[in-house]
């Protein structure tokens, strides 16, 4: 069971990469105004999504403590993330705001997972 968990742990990590990855390619063009919301971005949201549902129910099978609470901050903000990212996908430029809230929320969940005991 643990190499299955620490295999939905990597690909999970591969998500936030994606993710987090897609945005910071993003900032010289955000400072334009011309930041788009790309695909990897999406596809990262959707991976952490699916292999964190994964992991939660790996985690309870294998009769491991979890933090439920800590499970759903985190789900909430990528929510609130694959929301953003999935809305706003087709247009030509994402608002400055909207798109740094995008990268804050991301390093937000980065720091939840890592800090939060």
């Amino acid at each position: 069971m643990d190499v299955l968990i620490n295999v939905f742990v990597a690909l999970h990590i591969i998500g936030i990469a994606s993710l987090l990855g897609g945005f910071l390619t993003q900032t010289k063009a955000m400072s334009a105004g011309t930041a788009r919301f790309t695909p990897p971005m999406l596809h990262g949201a959707l991976t952490m999504l699916v292999t964190g549902m994964v992991l939660v129910g790996l985690n309870q099978a294998d009769d491991q403590a979890l933090n439920n609470i800590k499970i759903g901050v985190k789900m909430a903000v990528l929510v609130v993330i694959l929301g953003i990212v999935y809305v706003k996908r087709d247009d030509e430029a994402a608002a400055k705001p909207l798109f740094g809230a995008v990268g804050g929320l991301t390093v937000a969940n980065i720091l939840i997972a890592t800090l939060w005991a």
